[in-house]
């Protein structure tokens, strides 16, 4: 039986027609004319029709401002709906492979695998196993959240037409709705007139947790549970596996608009989501569980737990006796409601923490199951409690985060009044400084008193003391790690802990709020991690608030800024020989280690995959539990559709769960000493080749001319600046705008380049072809990484980058486009050559790429016209961001 009554062709070409007709209805006849004459041109090209862009380029310069601006709309709504049409696509491949069981990487899977092991060994892998997604407010989604909000409906209606059974009468209604939002879509300003604020971006993250994943968490639990029970011979208890973080709203690194004010909204509008999602599922519970009382047995442990609700809400309990008589579990859900009415308010009552919501649902679920009621309590109550394992009540738990330099200048300026020179002190002086502070019982610092410090002092002072109130009033687990961007020494760590101790939020032994989070991300940091961490571990302080935490050591590795400071060949061996350094630290400490993966959404960034890159993490670091980073625009590809939400998690909980396992039974895989040589070569003459063309004379300038740096630089896509400083140096700018830049000019180059220097190099030292080979075949890091080179050469397009070059000055293309160009050839070679498949030129990886280039085409030959001028008017201005807007979503990427 078929389940779909449409399909991707269908939907493209009525959503084409559909825009067409509205591009009519809203301009002219000419200017649909315009933009179809545009488009049959760039299709005419891709397809050897015609064997020269001259007439498009032509056209698209003659076009008055006016038609220039018509042509980026058509041409970026196209692809707003179109990525629609996929993403239905997406949703008919998942439930057509379900019904059909061939759905690969799902919990099946991976039940069936475990299904071969003994009871120890699966009861160990599952409670080794917590994956956390952590969503950051990192500005790389392109779009307003207006446009998202009716592009969202227009795929609800895709959905209908697509799954329900609609007579032609209600088929034409649904088309006339899509009409109607297509046309507002139209009518509706595209680029964000105003920079987004810390808060508009906490409530986006928000949407996706309170909207998507808040409801899909109970159905991945069934899966998984029913998949289990197939393949144990006894039902086996599944503890939580994955739960969620957030950074929006509290990550302070570079972005001085994220306040405590800012951060202390996020935390009580988060609890409120949080708790009105609940009262709303027991209060569906109640129309649920309308038990006679006379006909049941509820038990001992659901009398005394209604009892002590009684007690301690009498008029909520008489007003549910009345309402309910005779009826125990309505009556139960009545005063768990009012619970949690009272939840940070000022009356008693309340619940204390989710804990308790998570025991009273417990306790009915008990006793529904004694009353022979085990579907009810399978079906109604066992999902809302794993809810609430997930989101507690603070929906997604906050991590703090902020530059190793504020904290340094903080406290020494804070400690300058106290008559100690803690600048003058040298590194090993700083540590023991810190740690005889953390461990007196006296505090050193008064954080209250702030009069007369700097603003980034007082700021950051204010920020500890208010953390102390904040965990007070929604307790530890809603905001509890804090995390140091470019953490380069032991100091840079203990510095978080002296200021969280002055605060009161440690006090050792006995407590510690917080885990203090290194992230590492200069080549200086990586190769120096047994001399930063190793140093932490052997502090008495650090020791002892390590082992008040669990003796679970959580490290954050950059992969952006790693990525833009060595290359891409470079920073991801250098990243994975310094995970297994990580590993080996650890392990001789008896340290568990909790890695968190800082990756973007772009290959560039360490994006890709996720289940294939979790499975290519080396063994040695698999303890189960494992952190990343989901960013821009993959937020939303990801979990805007609770279909498309369950797979990630349905595919991270089977990559992590087999990684597990295999870290189990092999805890360190074998990888020949010939491997690392090899990687080792490629790597430096990688690196040695990208930092010669980053340092080379006249590199930054063209990356501004070949590029729509300054155009990216003032978008309004993000609350934090562009850049750390003003000034123009790459090493200044941030990783996302960088990688931006390059897609959008359809280079890519930071996804790819120096690969080729670095196989070379390789193969000119005596290395062998077989060899790298061999590698790609048996090593899942190297493969994996070749694979998502692959992905960014197969998204670069030179024959459109060589338009961007062609602005630059004369003799700065000549400098630098031939040697990317001659790279790029080299590499596409090098790469077919060692995997065997086809050229990454032709390489789609299910992107569709081959049908996209000719609609991204004029978006990118009109945008390399506007760069070209500097005079542009107003109206030339708001075409040009909206030709960043229109080629991201044609790319499907932004950084």
């Amino acid at each position: 039986m078929d389940r779909h009554t449409r399909n991707v062709q269908q939907d493209v070409r009525e959503l084409g027609a559909l825009l067409g007709d509205v591009l009519e209805d809203q301009t002219s006849h000419s200017a649909f004319e315009t933009v179809e004459s545009c488009r049959t041109n760039a299709i005419d090209y891709r397809s050897g029709e015609i064997d020269t862009r001259e007439p498009l380029v032509s056209e698209l310069e003659g076009l008055s401002p006016h038609h220039q601006r018509v042509v980026a709309r058509a041409f970026t709504t196209y692809f707003e709906l179109v990525n629609l049409a996929e993403e239905r696509e997406r949703v008919r491949t998942l439930r057509s492979d379900s019904q059909a069981e061939t759905l690969e990487d799902g919990l099946e899977a991976v039940a069936e695998e475990l299904g071969e092991r003994d009871r120890e060994t699966v009861r160990r892998v599952l409670d080794d196993v917590l994956v956390e997604p952590t969503f950051t407010a990192h500005p790389t989604e392109a779009r307003r959240k207006t446009v998202k909000s009716k592009l969202r409906t227009v795929a609800t209606h895709l959905e209908t037409l697509d799954e329900r059974l609609l007579t032609d009468k209600e088929a034409d209604q649904v088309w006339r709705d899509v009409d109607a939002e297509v046309t507002s879509l139209w009518q509706t300003p595209q680029v964000r007139s105003r920079q987004p604020e810390p808060e508009d971006e906490a409530r986006n993250v928000q949407w996706y947790l309170e909207n998507t994943l808040f409801d899909v968490v109970g159905e991945v639990y069934d899966e998984l549970d029913d998949a289990l029970a197939e393949t144990l011979e006894k039902s086996i208890d599944v503890p939580t596996l994955f739960e969620f973080r957030s950074w929006a709203g509290s990550d302070r690194d570079g972005n001085p608009y994220v306040t405590p004010e800012v951060t202390a909204a996020t935390l009580e509008r988060q609890r409120s989501v949080v708790l009105d999602r609940y009262r709303s599922q027991l209060e569906r519970l109640t129309g649920v569980l309308s038990q006679d009382g006379s006909r049941i047995e509820v038990g001992s442990a659901f009398r005394e737990s209604l009892d002590r609700d009684r007690d301690r809400l009498p008029g909520t309990a008489r007003t549910a006796e009345q309402r309910y008589p005779g009826e125990p579990y309505r009556q139960k859900l009545e005063l768990m409601r009012e619970r949690l009415d009272r939840v940070g308010d000022v009356r008693p009552g309340g619940y204390g923490s989710a804990d308790e919501l998570r025991e009273d649902l417990s306790v009915l679920a008990e006793s529904l199951r004694r009353n022979d009621a085990e579907s009810v309590a399978d079906a109604h109550v066992d999902p809302i409690a794993r809810r609430v394992d997930t989101f507690g009540f603070s929906l997604a738990s906050l991590d703090l985060r902020d530059h190793q330099e504020k904290h340094t200048n903080a406290i020494a300026e804070a400690l300058d009044r106290e008559g100690i020179d803690y600048r003058g002190l040298s590194e090993e002086e700083r540590v023991e400084f810190l740690t005889d502070a953390v461990l007196q019982d006296e505090p050193v610092i008064d954080l209250e008193d702030r009069d007369g410090l700097s603003p980034d002092t007082e700021r950051v002072l204010r920020l500890f003391s208010d953390l102390a109130d904040w965990q007070r009033e929604y307790g530890n687990e809603a905001i509890d790690t804090y995390c140091i961007s470019m953490t380069e020494e032991p100091s840079h760590v203990l510095e978080v802990l002296f200021l969280a101790d002055q605060a009161g939020v440690v006090s050792l032994p006995e407590h510690a709020g917080i885990d203090v989070v290194p992230l590492l991300e200069t080549e200086y940091a990586l190769s120096g991690a047994r001399r930063i961490i190793g140093t932490l571990f052997e502090n008495e302080a650090y020791a002892k608030a390590l082992s008040a935490r669990g003796g679970t050591q959580e490290i954050m590795l950059g992969y952006s800024d790693s990525n833009k400071e060595n290359g891409f060949l470079a920073a991801n061996w250098s990243l994975y020989k310094n995970q297994r350094r990580l590993g080996e630290i650890c392990a001789d400490h008896d340290v568990t280690m909790r890695l968190f993966h800082g990756r973007g959404g772009s290959i560039s960034r360490g994006g890709g995959p996720m289940n294939e890159a979790l499975l290519a993490l080396p063994n040695d670091t698999v303890s189960g539990q494992v952190k990343f980073t989901e960013q821009g625009e993959a937020i939303a590809e990801k979990y805007a559709n609770p279909r498309i939400a369950e797979r990630n998690i349905e595919q991270m909980l089977n990559a992590q769960l087999r990684a597990r396992l295999q870290a189990i039974e092999t805890p360190e895989e074998e990888v020949r000493e010939e491997w690392i040589d090899a990687m080792d070569e490629m790597a430096d003459a990688a690196r040695a080749e990208y930092r010669d063309l980053l340092e080379t004379d006249g590199f930054v300038s063209y990356f501004e001319q070949a590029t729509p740096i300054t155009v990216i630089e003032n978008l309004n896509l993000g609350s934090r600046p562009a850049s750390r400083s003003d000034e123009r140096t790459v090493e200044d700018l941030r990783a996302i705008p960088w990688v931006f830049s390059w897609t959008q000019s359809r280079c890519i180059l930071p996804g790819w380049y120096a690969i080729a220097t670095g196989v070379d190099a390789y193969l000119d030292a005596g290395g062998s072809m077989d060899v790298l080979r061999e590698m790609y075949e048996e090593w899942p890091f190297f493969r994996t990484t070749l694979d998502n080179a692959a992905a960014s050469m197969s998204r670069t397009d030179l024959e459109i980058a060589s338009q961007y070059a062609d602005i630059a000055d004369p003799d700065l293309r000549d400098r630098f486009f031939p040697r990317v160009s001659e790279e790029y050839e080299r590499a596409t070679d090098l790469l077919e050559e060692i995997s065997g498949q086809d050229s990454p030129r032709t390489r789609e990886r299910g992107e569709n790429l081959e049908l996209r280039n000719p609609y991204i085409d004029p978006l990118n030959l009109l945008q390399v016209h506007l760069l070209d001028h500097d005079d542009r008017t107003d109206l030339e201005e708001r075409t040009l961001r909206l030709t960043v807007k229109g080629i991201a979503a044609g790319m499907k990427n932004t950084g």
